[in-house]
């Protein structure tokens, strides 16, 4: 019998934007589904579900799917897609199963929980990927990411750290025009200004903070003193940082990884990859696929 406490509604986990890239054995790394979030809920004959929103959807079969799970009442999560044919529902958690509240238990004991249940269609059950550098593969199969989670992690109903999610990249050359100053405990610089050419204007891209460790802020920082000017190179600039900043000439040339373009022709999410001494600034475009 199911428990006096089953829920109308519970907060689903979120996962945590990261631009850094790790493995390690106390992590798991799934392949992040590019659909609607949905929960299950059954309480005995009793089916909802319903987006991260809170709304109501409508889907028959997985309806039914879930009234035939051999449990009095559970509490499912995952992701649904549609293709030309059929709906499928990606399952990655389980907050409750048979009138108990699993979401204190470790990720691994709960994903032990799904492998205990006959996940047939339109159930799809998300896989642990055993790849080096599961990110890399996410990129090559079209993937929106993958997210990583922590085996140890108990389901919390907020955005966590977690879980990480790493979307898929693109990458460019820029060339620096500034420099911010370093906060706190951090060394060298804070954040780089960058830009690319377009005919005779040099048009800021964004600031670029992630992807340095001390070595690489303390030496870019020394090859940046060089090149100190008095004002700003870029000649096209919207949201260009006035306080803390350092203008250079435009002749370095790094490599940013960063999700997108915004509307506003900045970098969405950037991290540096590294220092390029093998290209000129003058070629440097914005190159848009």
């Amino acid at each position: 019998m199911t428990g006096p406490s089953f829920p109308e509604w519970v907060e689903p986990m979120a996962a945590t934007l990261t631009q850094e890239r790790f493995t390690g054995s106390e992590w798991i790394f799934e392949r992040k589904i590019d659909g609607i979030r949905l929960l299950a809920f059954k309480n005995g004959a009793e089916i909802r579900l319903l987006s991260r929103n809170r709304l109501p959807q409508n889907l028959p079969t997985i309806a039914e799917a879930v009234a035939g799970l051999p449990a009095h009442d559970a509490i499912l999560d995952g992701e649904v897609i549609w293709d030309a044919f059929a709906v499928a529902y990606h399952v990655f958690d389980i907050m409750r199963l048979d009138g108990k509240d699993v979401t204190s238990m470790p990720l691994d004991a709960r994903r032990a929980l799904l492998d205990g249940l006959p996940l047939g269609p339109p159930f799809e059950r998300v896989p642990a990927l055993d790849d080096p550098t599961p990110w890399e593969r996410a990129c090559r199969e079209g993937w929106e990411g993958v997210v990583a989670k922590r085996r140890d992690s108990r389901y919390e109903h907020r955005r966590s750290p977690h879980w990480l999610k790493m979307k898929c990249e693109l990458s460019r050359m820029l060339v620096v025009g500034g420099f911010t100053d370093p906060r706190g405990a951090r060394v060298g610089l804070g954040a780089l200004l960058v830009g690319y050419f377009e005919r005779d204007d040099f048009v800021f891209a964004g600031k670029v903070g992630t992807g340095f460790d001390a070595k690489l802020l303390l030496d870019l920082r020394g090859r940046l003193d060089h090149l100190g000017i008095a004002a700003s190179p870029f000649t096209r600039a919207l949201g260009l940082p006035r306080l803390g900043a350092h203008w250079v000439r435009p002749e370095i040339v790094v490599e940013v990884a960063f999700i997108e373009w915004t509307v506003h022709g900045k970098l969405r999410h950037p991290r540096l990859l590294g220092v390029r001494n093998d290209t000129a600034a003058g070629v440097v475009v914005r190159e848009v696929r």
